[in-house]
């Protein structure tokens, strides 16, 4: 396996790491939890994991291409959940948000 495809996994594992925390905060919130409830822990220890797997994903490419494939990834999958879970609707700027987010990676990489 080369460099940039460990890389980009560990940045890819990052991203769904850290947006499972995302998801049990944003439950959390919507819920109206406490800030100490076993909600806001569990996403602040889900965040920690990432910090492993992103360690990782620096080890393999540079700092901009992780950064670039973690963002995509995030943005990508947050406004999927955001519209099937949540209800949330998207607007043209979220639209052309993903249309950008790919053209990065396809330049990055």
């Amino acid at each position: 396996m080369t460099q940039a495809l460990f890389g980009f996994t560990f940045a890819f594992i990052t991203a769904a790491v850290v947006i499972a925390g995302d998801f049990v905060l944003k439950l959390a919130a919507d819920g109206g939890k406490p800030v100490w409830s076993g909600y806001v822990v569990a996403g602040c220890v889900i965040y920690a994991l990432s910090a492993i797997f992103w360690f990782y994903a620096m080890r393999h490419v540079t700092l901009a291409q992780a950064g670039v494939a973690y963002s995509m990834l995030t943005l990508l999958a947050l406004c999927a959940i955001g519209v099937i879970w949540f209800d949330e609707q998207m607007a043209l700027r979220e639209y052309l948000g993903i249309c950008f987010a790919l053209a990065a990676m396809a330049l990055i990489t």
